[in-house]
């Protein structure tokens, strides 16, 4: 599931504890919620970027001071979390899952 560009944090994740699937689903459901917000502003960073590049192309003048940009992007990644759909959600869980099994095999 490669359609997920996110870098998750797993610094608090102890990989020991992590032997069933049930472990797996249960890490991934609390890995969640932050992964939402980082998939949200990965989406609101292209769409701030792809408005800019609509802007100049009209002559339209755009805000694109840094703050703007990053107040854009952290709304952006909020109203991500708490919209996102079922599906999308699942979707992501999966992907965590995936994610916390890849980081085990290779990290101990």
């Amino acid at each position: 599931m490669s359609k997920f560009q996110i870098d998750i944090d797993f610094g608090n994740v102890d990989f020991s504890s992590l032997e069933t699937e049930d472990d797996f689903q249960a890490e991934a459901k609390k890995l969640l919620p932050a992964a939402l917000v980082k998939l949200g502003e990965t989406i609101g960073e292209k769409t701030w970027e792809e408005l800019q590049k609509g802007g100049k192309a009209s002559g339209g003048k755009l805000k694109s001071s840094q703050s703007e940009k990053r107040k854009f992007i952290q709304e952006t990644g909020k109203n991500y979390q708490r919209s996102a759909s079922n599906r999308e959600r699942q979707e992501l869980e999966e992907y965590i899952v995936e994610q916390l099994r890849k980081h085990k095999q290779n990290n101990g």
